[in-house]
């Protein structure tokens, strides 16, 4: 039996995860790479030597240009709806991961790809040409891997609305002015600069552990009423508090020296 191409690749650099979408030309996603994706997802989840992932698409001219047209074209609607769910769950478990995920949007970054960024908790674009955009209403739909819930939560109503019904797509400098893009980084080594910033929340000099419950706080407190959203910040501190690195962090700041985090 001959296996599965591999559409989503997965290497672990000094504690920092890195999942590459691969199909050629454009990294467009069908339900297999979804899977692997969900399944890398997880891998870097449970793996003790991750603090960080990076989504990044293989190539220099697309992160990802969204799901396979051709193939929602030939199927029906009833799997193009199981299709819908599966992505929904897979950028869900990527966002309640309590690791730190950024987007390296490396190059045109729309539609669904837009989506899979959205659903990460930083996005630096690589400077150049690239196109951002949810033009799905071009296409007689609606961005539905979570496109209308995130932007309408990153930008506010009107303005979220605005970009779907148009389907206008902008250049990364634009991105970044609206804040849909964290930072845009020079192309000369556009990789090399987002791992720089990446190990910035990785140990031993950043306590993850940390890092992760504040991004559990912040995704899932959001969107509870407020003494809920509290309640939540409350027992993630507890957890910190009883951590080695609380003690660490705690006994640098005492002592004047600089903290050696474990991540546990």
């Amino acid at each position: 039996m001959t296996a599965a191409r591999a559409l989503v690749h997965y290497e672990v650099d000094r504690r920092v995860a890195i999942l590459t979408l691969d199909d050629p030309p454009a990294n467009t996603y069908s339900y297999e790479m979804m899977r692997q994706l969900d399944a890398r997802i997880l891998e870097a989840r449970f793996a003790t030597d991750v603090d960080v992932v990076v989504i990044r698409g293989a190539g220099e001219k697309f992160f990802c240009a969204g799901a396979n047209i051709q193939m929602l074209a030939e199927a029906d609607p009833t799997w193009k709806y199981y299709f819908c769910l599966h992505a929904n769950e897979t950028l869900l478990r990527l966002e309640h991961t309590p690791k730190l995920v950024i987007a390296a949007i490396n190059g045109h970054c729309v539609g669904g790809g837009l989506e899979v960024a959205l659903a990460c908790d930083m996005r630096f674009a690589r400077a150049g040409g690239a196109q951002v955009g949810l033009p799905e209403v071009g296409l007689g739909v609606l961005p539905v891997t979570g496109g209308t819930q995130r932007l309408t939560r990153l930008l506010g109503k009107a303005r979220a609305m605005e970009l779907m019904i148009s389907g206008d797509k902008m250049d990364v400098v634009q991105a970044q002015a609206l804040g849909i893009v964290n930072e845009v980084l020079d192309a000369t080594d556009f990789i090399g600069a987002v791992l720089e910033r990446a190990r910035r929340y990785t140990a031993p000099s950043k306590a993850a552990l940390a890092v992760g419950h504040i991004k559990r706080a912040c995704q899932s407190g959001a969107e509870v009423a407020i003494e809920q959203g509290l309640a939540l910040e409350r027992e993630l501190q507890a957890k910190l508090f009883s951590s080695s690195d609380a003690r660490e962090g705690m006994a640098a700041f005492t002592g004047k020296r600089p903290a050696q985090f474990e991540g546990r």
